[in-house]
């Protein structure tokens, strides 16, 4: 949790190794496999594939069956899976690229913002499917239900300022954060 401009974004991509930090060192497990879902994740898809296209493209070991199982799962069902991935709405956009990072379940996942651009039903799936999910997560969101929904513990940074150097660690849920603050996190919505 964290103010704009905390180092939310830049923590995540620390932990991905997608950034480097100033200092110091990021250490991970040795039999860690990382699933990282960037805010910038939409812009690695092909726009003039479809999308079947395209997760053959990533996955190209796999059959047809499995590919379109796997589309299917994500809510491209019959003609959609060839629809080019220009014409696909962001939340479409944010489904395939779900699926793509799911498709072989990573056990560490780090989602920065994984519900922008999803309607509710998406978004109800998505924390339907996290729930179940059986490995460690770490995510940034503004979305108070996801949060509800999945956050376990929770690290502000730039505290009520946006500007305190030190993370303060909550280690019980989103809600006991909620009553600890007396009220919703900075920049939270529903």
């Amino acid at each position: 949790m964290g103010r704009n401009g905390a180092g939310k974004t830049t923590l995540l991509k620390m932990i991905s190794g997608a950034s480097a930090p100033d200092s110091g060192t990021v250490q991970l497990g040795a039999s860690l496999t990382m699933g990282y879902f960037a805010q910038q994740s939409l812009d690695v898809l092909n726009p003039d594939l479809t999308i079947l296209e395209q997760l053959q493209q990533d996955f190209p070991q796999d059959g047809i069956g499995s590919l379109r199982s796997l589309a299917g799962a994500f809510q491209f069902s019959g003609d959609d899976v060839d629809k080019k991935i220009r014409s696909l709405s962001g939340g479409e956009k944010s489904r395939l690229a779900m699926a793509r990072m799911l498709y072989n379940p990573p056990n560490f996942l780090v989602l920065d913002e994984p519900t922008n651009h999803l309607d509710l039903a998406t978004k109800e799936m998505l924390i339907g499917a996290l729930k179940d999910f059986e490995g460690t997560m770490i995510f940034v969101s503004h979305d108070r239900t996801f949060l509800r929904g999945l956050g376990s513990r929770v690290l502000e940074l730039g505290g009520e300022s946006g500007k305190d150097r030190t993370p303060r660690v909550y280690p019980g849920p989103y809600t006991e954060y909620v009553q600890a603050l007396g009220h919703e996190a900075p920049g939270i919505y529903s």
